[in-house]
């Protein structure tokens, strides 16, 4: 079990490292080296998702180790209460990103391997603090250095416990 401690509330997460193994060693990875402490959702999108796990509060983005593979085909579906690893258009580009689901997005879910098809790979999801989720998830945003969706005040990830 993960535990982000937010300035909003915590979030506790369980990985799926049967049906998402590189994903869930890949993010166990980057909260045993505190890579998450004092990062911040830096994009939430009302009824969709909150996305975090790159950025600094001053919208300055971490360097991050090599992408991995996607585990979007291993059969986890992008349902509300999940997290995913969040990747640019290339589909085997994930690295330190991650989003929270707000809903349930089977758009994002693994149809083909095609780079439209890949979809996002779930590897874990929320087992307490949902409320805290979707209080974040209603944050008022507003554009910051090239970036929509950011949050008009800084949501935190003040740190991360690992049980």
């Amino acid at each position: 079990m993960i535990i982000f401690t937010t300035n909003f509330g915590d979030i506790e997460i369980e990985l799926d490292s049967d049906k998402a193994p590189v994903s869930s060693k890949n993010f166990l990875k980057y909260c045993e080296d505190g890579f998450y402490d004092n990062t911040i959702f830096h994009r939430v999108i009302k009824g969709f998702m909150i996305q975090g796990g790159g950025f600094t509060a001053k919208m300055k983005e971490k360097p991050t180790d090599a992408p991995i593979v996607n585990e979007a085909n291993r059969g986890l579906k992008n349902r509300i209460g999940t997290i995913a690893m969040a990747r640019t258009d290339a589909p085997h580009s994930a690295t330190a990103q991650f989003f929270i689901n707000l809903e349930d997005n089977g758009f994002l879910d693994y149809t083909a391997t095609t780079n439209q098809g890949w979809g996002y790979a779930v590897f874990g999801k929320v087992t307490a603090g949902m409320d805290v989720v979707n209080n974040i998830g209603n944050a008022m945003t507003t554009r910051v250095a090239g970036h929509d969706d950011v949050p008009m005040d800084p949501i935190v990830i003040q740190s991360v416990t690992i049980k």
